[in-house]
């Protein structure tokens, strides 16, 4: 495994590669990686040649710097994982190397940059592309994959490979969650015993709403999830909502394709999102 920190020491060691006809596959992560992170390098692993997975935490992304601070960096743990799971080449650049110099970006990903995560986190989803546009420039990948969890975050930049016909296919990977139902994020890190107990609602919501779809109108089973969720004691919702996978706007009718639940809410002092999808 080559641990590489300058574009263009990644550059040097991955275009011999992309001229031989190898594919290269991409799975950016910001670190304190878990079970599900190696999953996408798994799936990586049987659609290319080469495995690049980047660790940086991208300071662009983040609308409230305290966030920022307390992001987790168990770095020594992040390489004994990559190395278990097989992985190529680690890329672990400075904020310095990834952003030289200040820089203007704003791009028009459409309307749903600002439903759900991005009305929350106003400006995150610009600091997503830019950075992830950073690394296919530098890593060229045939093909990038990203967590399902994040699945507004997928839709963005599926949104931004579009808006600049960039020559890479991404593909969204199942949500790896713990043996009690909850979805593994690195945020999990920070929840109490008593908040990992109660954000197991979330999943429970989800999962009621999954059973029960074709059984209950969509206004029923908002209400319902949502009653389950504000019934447990130190979770705060800040939304439930049945969308439309493509625009993430409200859907009424059961009968559309690609319909996806999705939650968010503060259990304790840590913000958890998940989704389930529904047909």
């Amino acid at each position: 495994m080559k641990v590489i920190n300058t574009i263009a020491a990644l550059k040097s060691l991955l275009e011999p590669i992309k001229l031989g006809q190898q594919k290269i596959a991409l799975v950016p992560t910001m670190g304190a990686l878990h079970k599900g992170h190696v999953s996408l390098i798994k799936i990586a692993q049987q659609h290319a040649d080469v495995v690049v997975c980047s660790i940086f935490v991208n300071p662009t992304q983040f609308t409230d710097p305290k966030d920022l601070e307390k992001y987790p960096r168990p770095l020594e743990h992040d390489m004994q994982m990559l190395l278990a799971a097989g992985c190529d080449v680690v890329f672990m650049p400075s904020v310095k190397e990834m952003y030289p110099e200040q820089e203007e970006w704003h791009i028009d990903l459409g309307p749903a940059e600002f439903l759900l995560e991005g009305e929350f986190r106003r400006g995150h989803y610009q600091g997503v592309t830019q950075i992830v546009n950073k690394l296919f420039n530098a890593v060229n990948p045939d093909v990038a994959f990203f967590g399902q969890k994040d699945f507004q975050q997928v839709l963005m930049i599926e949104n931004m490979v579009a808006y600049f016909k960039l020559p890479v296919q991404i593909i969204s990977c199942p949500i790896i969650r713990e043996d009690d139902g909850l979805a593994m994020s690195s945020r999990n890190i920070h929840l109490t015993a008593e908040d990992r107990e109660h954000a197991l609602v979330l999943s429970a919501a989800l999962n009621y709403v999954k059973d029960h779809f074709n059984d209950l109108s969509i206004p029923v089973l908002l209400e319902n999830a949502k009653d389950m969720i504000s019934a447990i004691p130190g979770v705060e919702l800040d939304y439930f909502t049945i969308a439309n996978g493509k625009t993430l706007l409200p859907e009424t009718d059961k009968n559309q394709p690609d319909l996806v639940a999705l939650v968010a809410a503060k259990v304790g002092q840590t913000r958890l999102i998940d989704n389930m999808l529904l047909n």
